[in-house]
């Protein structure tokens, strides 16, 4: 947070167009509707500095830092969202399966329902919305296949990685390996999602939509908003803390071991 106090002026405080946009969202979630407003992408590209983003996001860095000085202001009066830098990792596995895995098992099969009906009655008229359901088929069956992984094998070693007192038993050398992948899958992720903004002008619904089409099309800008919130708590915050809990394990026994 101390970052963020440069807005106000302090002195000697980090200038925030070198941070990275990821952790200044870590640090103030509110700002990720400022980040959006300028498609600054904050999940998958949440390691970018806020002056990296600007550039390529075509915006002035000047600009974004007057909203996010606003932004700031505001959330000093309203400290309602909760922040998830400073909790454990078992809490923050919890979280994410709780709230994340579970809206995704849940609404992943709806959604995959309404985008094969709409692409079969309207496919023909716009041939768009039969791609919009081959991505999100084929993006459905990664985020299962992903979220699985997670469940089923990253999530209970990092939660052993809480407790530890030294590094636990396991099958990839080092947290670093799967959390890898993950982060790979993620972008691939955020990939299906930008193609299907740009097949549905920003989950826009035309005036000739039926029901489906606006249910479809009000259920998929839903799934970005989460899905990018998701891959954010994962990518800028369980992950290096997992990386970095791992690394003091690591020490620790080495340490053991030299005495």
């Amino acid at each position: 947070m101390a970052a963020l106090l440069a807005l106000n002026g302090v002195t000697g405080m980090k200038d925030l167009r070198y941070e990275s946009v990821g952790e200044l969202v870590a640090e103030q979630p509110a700002l990720a509707e400022v980040f959006d407003r300028y498609g600054i992408d904050f999940c998958c590209g949440g390691k970018q500095t806020l002056e990296e983003a600007c550039v390529k996001a075509l915006v002035d860095p000047q600009t974004v830092l007057m909203d996010i000085k606003e932004s700031s202001a505001k959330t000093v009066v309203d400290k309602s969202t909760r922040t998830w830098v400073n909790v454990t990792l078992t809490e923050l596995t919890d979280h994410i399966q709780q709230t994340h895995h579970t809206y995704l098992k849940a609404e992943l099969p709806r959604l995959q329902e309404l985008a094969d009906k709409v692409a079969r009655v309207h496919g023909v008229k716009d041939p768009r919305l039969v791609q919009v359901a081959e991505i999100f088929s084929a993006m459905r069956r990664e985020i299962e296949q992903h979220t699985e992984k997670e469940d089923l094998v990253l999530f209970p070693f990092i939660r052993q990685l809480d407790r530890a007192t030294s590094v636990p038993e396991t099958p990839f050398v080092t947290v670093a390996n799967p959390i890898r992948c993950m982060e790979s899958e993620h972008s691939d992720a955020g990939e299906a999602l930008m193609q299907l903004r740009d097949l549905t002008e920003q989950y826009t619904a035309p005036e000739r939509a039926c029901t489906s089409w606006i249910a479809l099309l009000n259920g998929l800008a839903h799934l970005d908003q989460d899905l990018r919130t998701h891959i954010h708590k994962e990518n800028t915050i369980l992950f290096p803390k997992a990386i970095e809990a791992e690394s003091a394990l690591r020490s620790v026994s080495q340490c053991k071991q030299r005495t």
